[in-house]
């Protein structure tokens, strides 16, 4: 292992944006409730099931907006149409529900303002000292605004964010595609870079592009989760990697 925690072949270190570097997580989790609540209890009524923890975490965290909004509707036997893009946020729709969602984000962010993790912010330094390559990776639309808001635009080689996704027909986490568009940006083999994810669909995504190390970030108290999808090892903040050894895989039984 290097001095960074990683195998001795890394080149590339591939980052998430919300968990990982800046604390939006959290800020992303409301505005999913305030939406998703809203619907259902115009739906259900007063009786309605709530969007809570858990469901941010199986069904949203780290996917596209869009995908978010299908795959817990999904969960709940919801079915609406697609829509456009472009939808306003009162629309009925995936986009709709989605755009309102964003709209909700943005409103708490400029109420706000987002904060960093600075043992990310000090890991990345690190990682750009000794000339390995950086690319942020996020399924946000907003992820230039957040990176500019927090002064690190500068940190990174490559952006692969939700706006080039679109403009390349990428899907999201916890499809690889990504991370992969990433690297490839990088001119690094998937084999020879490392993920840095808190969600599990990226762990997936991790798992799932074969990159040569997964570090899962525990924000939230989930270990066995991030490793049980993917992860090679779990910390709880990046900056670990540059002292105490973190949480290694547990052994596997069987």
């Amino acid at each position: 292992m290097t001095d960074l925690g990683l195998p001795e072949n890394i080149l590339a270190c591939l980052f998430d944006l919300d968990g990982v570097i800046t604390r939006t997580a959290v800020v992303h989790a409301a505005a999913w409730k305030e939406t998703f609540d809203a619907f259902l209890r115009e739906r259900d009524g007063a009786g309605f099931r709530p969007f809570d923890t858990d469901d941010y975490a199986e069904y949203v965290d780290g996917r596209p907006r869009a995908d978010g909004v299908r795959t817990f509707l999904a969960s709940r036997a919801v079915e609406l149409p697609e829509g456009e893009p472009g939808d306003p946020p009162d629309a009925p729709t995936v986009h709709g529900l989605g755009n309102r969602k964003n709209e909700l984000l943005l409103e708490r962010i400029r109420a706000g303002g987002v904060d960093a993790y600075e043992g990310t912010l000090r890991y990345i330094e690190a990682v750009r000292t000794r000339r390995l390559r950086t690319a942020v990776v996020s399924a946000s639309a907003n992820c230039l605004d957040v990176l500019r808001a927090i002064g690190a635009e500068h940190l990174f080689d490559v952006r692969v964010d939700g706006v080039v996704a679109a403009e390349r027909g990428l899907p999201g986490k916890p499809r690889p595609d990504t991370f992969l568009a990433a690297a490839r940006d990088l001119g690094v083999p998937p084999g020879r870079a490392a993920v840095f994810e808190d969600a599990l669909a990226g762990m997936d995504a991790g798992r799932a592009g074969h990159f040569g190390y997964v570090v899962g970030v525990d924000r939230v108290g989930r270990p066995q989760a991030l490793y049980a999808h993917g992860a090679d090892r779990v910390v709880t903040d990046l900056e670990e990697l540059l002292g105490e050894p973190g949480e290694r895989r547990p052994p596997r039984t069987g």
